[in-house]
């Protein structure tokens, strides 16, 4: 029996097969079956039970519902798969750490996203560089970046808010500050460096704590 998609586009749940008439079954039961015959039915009917489940513990973590149902989705194929390699004891425990590590790595994959593109934002040239804006425009970064520009001395903190969110050149930036246009452009430069540790540090602090 082929597995398929245990909600529809309206978000509305529906059977993939009439689970009422196995609900004197347990979990290792229903298992048992699918070891014997391989049937993804038995399955279908297991995951059902958990389904609920799964979308709370993934909008635990994602907090983000169309990303929570799309990772159900993908943590119910990662069972068909890993089960298909090896017998599990204890399904709703198991179940839970395949969910649970699954939503740790997409946050992980969301941090490097956003780690990457904080990278691309303050590693290049600043004659090349437009502004911090393109970090100030996604609110998953918005207020660590503030943070960050908050714990940098007063000099580095003119100048890269001058220059970057400001979009004011070295000379008026010069003219603003007093500094010359060799202390602005070591303020600008120390100031993204610092800016750059400082977000990712951050970053680093909030994944862990999930």
């Amino acid at each position: 029996m082929t597995f398929v998609a245990l909600w529809d586009r309206k978000n509305n749940y529906f059977p993939l097969v009439k689970a009422d008439n196995y609900k004197d079954l347990t979990d290792q039961e229903l298992l048992e079956q699918f070891y014997a015959d391989h049937n993804n039915e038995w399955l279908g009917i297991l995951l059902q039970r958990y389904t609920l489940l799964l979308l709370g513990v993934s909008m635990k973590y994602l907090k983000n519902e169309e990303e929570a149902k799309d990772s159900v989705q993908q943590i119910f194929l990662k069972v068909i798969q890993e089960l298909q390699k090896y017998k599990v004891e204890f399904f709703k425990s198991w179940l839970y750490m395949v969910a649970k590590n699954h939503c740790l790595m997409k946050i992980r994959e969301r941090q490097g996203k956003i780690t990457a593109e904080i990278n691309d934002k303050l590693t290049t040239k600043p004659e090349e560089e437009t502004d911090l804006q393109a970090i100030a425009d996604n609110e998953q970064t918005l207020e660590l970046m503030e943070l960050s520009l908050k714990e940098l001395n007063r000099e580095q903190q003119q100048c890269v808010t001058l220059f970057y969110l400001h979009k004011k050149s070295y000379q008026e930036v010069s003219a603003e500050t007093g500094y010359s246009l060799l202390q602005v452009k070591s303020h600008i430069q120390n100031g993204k460096r610092n800016l750059k540790i400082l977000i990712e540090k951050k970053l680093s602090e909030k994944m862990n704590r999930k």
